[in-house]
């Protein structure tokens, strides 16, 4: 008796990774729309709010999200326009600049949160035990950064010296 190839756990993992966030992303997508945010708008405000200085460079948010820079331009253009963002020039290279969230970025990010994180907490953490969720963060970490190595882009540098102050200020 032949193994069936279809029955492979390779195939299995990546199906059920790709189900698994499709789910998620219908939820959260429910929720986005209720505060007025495409799921993109999103990421790109809790990219920038989770980054030193509630900024990062338009290269970096680009090597940290699935859109180009192009991509990038465009949706930090639309939420520069609604008041979300605004760019900053980088000091230290003019061809540079930098996201950086708004005041009325950051509210909308607080008013989103509270409903994001019970629908991570009903459908996704809430499902594990921890020991379980704490291995399947380290695995989904290793993977993430094997696929993505630009991920973390300029998360983890300090806000830029001699810029003058946040608008957050």
């Amino acid at each position: 008796m032949e193994k069936n190839v279809f029955d492979d756990p390779r195939i299995t993992a990546v199906g059920l990774l790709v189900e698994a966030h499709a789910g998620l992303s219908a939820r959260f997508a429910a929720q986005y729309e209720e505060h007025g945010l495409s799921a993109v708008e999103f990421e790109v405000l809790m990219r920038l709010a989770r980054s030193p200085g509630n900024q990062l460079r338009m290269t970096d948010l680009a090597a940290q999200t699935s859109l180009s820079t192009s991509g990038v331009t465009r949706v930090v253009d639309r939420m520069e326009r609604d008041g979300l963002l605004c760019r900053r020039a980088c000091p230290s290279d003019r061809r540079s600049s930098y996201a950086v969230v708004t005041p009325s970025g950051l509210r909308r990010l607080d008013e989103t949160l509270p409903g994001h994180l019970r629908i991570i907490e009903q459908w996704f953490t809430g499902q594990l035990e921890p020991q379980a969720l704490s291995a399947m963060l380290d695995g989904l970490r290793r993977v993430r950064d094997a696929v993505h190595p630009g991920a973390t882009a300029g998360s983890t540098d300090t806000a830029p010296a001699n810029e003058p102050p946040s608008p957050l200020a």
